[in-house]
Parts: structure tokens; sequence; C-alpha cells
């Protein structure tokens, strides 16, 4: 999925592939349609899709594999054809192999005067444009060196592709690509919204994804339960309106602690970004040495030097916790993180508090090095009542994993981090996935753009903000997220993704929260 990939109309409910495979013949018997009419259906949707996005199209190269991914592509071909489109098929494995609905798909395709090729070492010079039918939702690894080749040579053609349902190569659950995958420009998916189309890298591959319920999407819907939700950009509106005889005190109140030596501007950016979501009062802790800096840039905060005292003052005063921007790894750091964290037993002056216990937390940055410190057995380490948002390389800090295990399955990622270490999960990256109990929302909205420094900083500030006005922990993660992605989106559209700089996404996260 491009930067400028649009999900509009895109449904919200996400599915795995064996629920869609499953779902599909039990909703198609349900409607009393043939199995092979809905291939057709299928065809037929791309085709009129290849249409719009592309009107001039005058030559066509359509590229087949040995399953029903393949039987669509012979439709299309078929479709193409009739419309005096000139139409290369590329047959990858023998035409033998197809059986069912994909060879008869392919025989209706001949009937009519198509030929099929052996795939090529070049795509013809004259192509407009690719349609990439050649494997389906079924792979889970690698694709075979054959596939690998064609896929490979496809992905060099200076012309757009089109794929059917999924880009070759990639895994409809997970996101994750385990060798060559096709880099679509455009994604015609079918009947239900496949998980792996919206996250990880999915989306440097899915291209603008468009969506087709070939007339069984509500008996679909009926009939299975979703594995996940995707955001849509009206779930902003659920944020409470401000009250007209509201006052800062009624606004919430957000105690933020990092900023160590020479690492002021992590917790500038979170303080600025939660006054910009419209919390009531922040007071910001931090090294000595920040404070200056720290008043000079922002000058709603309260900021002071952490002490003890002074901590446990401001624990007791504040409705949320914001922990770790520009928090560091030093002995300072490390202090004021057992200090803070009010699970360790071996720090008891904030322990018998019952305040600081029930306090709602935001944990991120280097809070989630600390917090990855503890041994992930210990359920001291676990709480309910915290937000985490750990980027994948802190992810797999936490779980004790390689980088790529993350990255390989993202949902199984967060799902294990909630079932650690409790509350709600935010991980982070390209389609970031919020995850509480069974619960998980994948986020439509951000861009390349936000691979910057500070971007969490802001997304934390985002969500302690939400947090201290009272929405709920779920929710305030959720919506956080997402605004602060729309938020970066439309800095992105103003000035470019590249240079994008989390200073200038914090004024669009006013702008958003009051357009809701």
């Amino acid at each position: 999925m491009n930067a400028n990939t649009s999900t509009t109309s895109l449904p919200s409910a996400l599915y795995t592939a064996q629920q869609v495979r499953e779902g599909e013949v039990v909703a198609a018997k349900a409607a009393n349609i043939p199995m092979y009419d809905l291939m057709e259906k299928a065809g037929n949707a791309v085709f009129e899709r290849l249409c719009v996005l592309y009107p001039n199209v005058a030559n066509l190269l359509v590229c087949c594999g040995k399953g029903n991914n393949g039987g669509d592509g012979y439709i299309i071909a078929r479709l193409a054809r009739e419309q005096g489109i000139n139409v290369t098929l590329w047959q990858i494995g023998l035409p033998d192999a197809l059986q069912g609905d994909a060879k008869s798909a392919m025989q209706r395709y001949v009937d009519s005067g198509g030929e099929i090729s052996a795939p090529t070492n070049h795509v013809p010079d004259d192509t407009d444009v690719i349609v990439d039918a050649i494997l389906g939702t079924g792979i889970a690894g690698a694709p075979r060196d054959f596939y690998n080749h064609v896929i490979d040579r496809v992905n060099q053609a200076p012309c757009p592709i089109l794929s059917v349902d999924i880009p070759s190569g990639l895994c409809a659950d997970t996101g994750h690509v385990a060798g060559e995958v096709i880099s679509a420009k455009h994604t015609v998916t079918f009947i239900a919204m496949k998980q792996g189309l919206v996250t990880g890298q999915a989306r440097n591959c899915v291209g603008e994804l468009l969506f087709a319920g070939l007339g069984l999407q509500d008996t679909f819907e009926q009939q299975q339960t979703p594995n996940a939700f995707l955001t849509q950009a009206d779930w902003l509106s659920v944020i409470p309106e401000r009250s007209r005889i509201a006052h800062k005190g009624s606004n919430g109140k957000l105690c933020l602690i990092g900023g160590n030596y020479g690492m002021s501007g992590a917790a500038i950016l979170a303080s600025m970004a939660s006054s910009a979501t419209g919390v009531g009062l922040v007071a910001a802790l931090c090294h000595k040495d920040s404070i200056v800096p720290f008043r000079a840039r922002c000058l709603e905060a309260m900021v002071a030097e952490i002490r003890a005292d002074r901590l446990k003052d401001k624990l007791a005063w504040a409705d949320v916790l914001c922990l770790g921007p520009g928090l560091g790894r030093d002995n300072w750091a490390e202090n004021v993180f057992h200090q803070v964290d009010c699970n360790q037993v071996s720090f008891t002056s904030l322990q018998s508090d019952p305040k600081c216990a029930q306090l709602k937390r935001v944990y991120d940055a280097d809070a989630l090095y600390w917090l990855a410190r503890l041994s992930p057995a210990n359920k001291k380490a676990r709480s309910e009542n915290r937000i985490l948002t750990p980027h994948a390389g802190e992810a797999a800090r936490l779980l004790g994993v390689e980088v790529q295990e993350v990255e390989s399955d993202r949902y199984k990622a967060a799902n294990d981090l909630q079932n650690i270490y409790g509350g709600v999960v935010v991980l982070k990256g390209a389609g970031s996935i919020i995850c509480y109990g069974n619960k998980r929302i994948v986020c439509h909205a951000g861009n390349p753009g936000m691979a910057s420094g500070g971007m969490g900083d802001v997304l934390a500030g985002v969500i302690s903000a939400l947090l201290a006005q009272r929405v709920p922990l779920m929710q305030a993660a959720v919506l956080g997220t997402l605004l602060h992605s729309m938020a970066a989106d439309s800095a992105a559209n103003d000035a470019g993704e590249i240079g994008l700089l989390a200073s200038e996404v914090i004024p669009y996260v006013r702008k958003h929260i009051n357009q809701r």
C-alpha cells in the first residue's frame, strides 16, 4: 500500500484467508450462486476497475497461475479480448494443471479465440497494463523459484500492475513477504477484506486497495466473525465534545516523565502534542539540564526537575502518566523508571500509594527498554491500566525475539505482547496494530514520511491526552493512533512525505480533532 493509498469505502471487518476461502463457499451456497458464476463475477469486477483506471489500455498482459486466481485471470483476458484489447496471456505452470472452475474459465478463453503462452524473460515492450493472477491467498511461504523468476520479470516492467485479490507472493494472513512479491499499483480484493492486506510489508506492495463484494459481502459478514478491524476516518467522531463550562482541570491532568540530558526534544514533542490534543494541564518532570530548553519551547507545561518528593506529589495529582519520551538508558533513567513503575515491589515508596497503582499510564520509547529488562515471566511486569507503544525493535526486545520474527506476523506479535504485559499494545509501523485481549484494530492511515525522529513521542502525547480526557484505554489507543496518522497524512499531503518533521504534525492533530 503506497503512501497515497485510498481506503475509501473499504469494509472495516478483517478476516483470515481460511475464513474467506471457506466462508465464500457457504455464502455462495446460501445465495444460490454457483462457484463458477462467482468466479465470473470476480473477473468482471476486476475488468470493470481496469477499464476505469486505464481507459486507454490497448495491450494487456495477463499472468495466470494454476489455481482459482488464475481462473479469474482467464476471465479478465476473455473480457478484454471481447472489448478489442490485444491480450497476451502467460500461463505459469502447465495449462493441463488447471482444474475445476479455473479449467472451465481457461476453456472459455480458448474457445473465444484466446491464445496461451509460456512466460518469457521479457514483458512485451508495448504492454500498457499487467494483470497479476498468479498466486492467490493460499500461499504461506516463499513462492517456488520459477514463480519468483516470473514475479521479478513482471516487476521490472515499466507499466502498472493490477493484482487480482492479492499481490502474488504476499501472505494474506500476516502481510509478510518470504520471497519475491508483485509490486502492484492497484489490488482488487473480493468478498471480504483479508487481514494481511493492510499491515507490514503489504503496505509496500498492495498499491491502492479496492474492494468488490460480488454480491456476497453482507451474507458473508452475517456468517463470519471478524478476526480484526480496520479503522475508519469517522471513528474520530466518538471523541467527546468539549463541555461549554469546561475548565482546565476538567480536561485532564497529565504527568509526563522523561527528557534526560541531551534528550529534552522528545519530552517537549510529547508535551506539545498532548496540549494540541486538548489535555487541560501538563506537568513535565525531567533531568535538571533539560529544564531550560523545555521551558523555552513548551510554555504551556509546568516543568520541573524530577525528585522523589515532587514525583510522589505529581503522580497523586495526575490523571495519567506518560513515561519514556527522552528517558534514556543511563543510571539516571534506570533510577527514574524504577521509582515510577509502580509494579516493582522493590520500590515501595510509591507502591504503597493506591492512586499510583491505579494510575493509567502510557509507556513509550526507553520506558519499554527498561520494562524489557524485567523478566517477561515476572507477572509483576503486567498491568491492565497501561498502554505500551513499541515499534518492531522494541517489541522484539520485550518478547525476547528477533525483529524479523515480529515483522513476519505482526498480529501474533501484538497478541503475544498483550498476553505478557497486559493492558493495550500499540505495535507501531506500517499498518499499526492495536491489541487488547482478543480485539485487534489496524490503523488504515499513515505514510512513509512518519519514519523520522520524534513521531513516536508525538503519538505518546496524543494518546496520553485522550486518556487524560477520560477516553477509555482501548479507545484512547485506537483513536490516538488514528488521529496521529491522519494528521501526518494531512501534513504530507500539504508539503510532501520526504522531510516530514514530527513537530509539523502537531498542528494537524489539533485540526483533525476539531474537525471530527
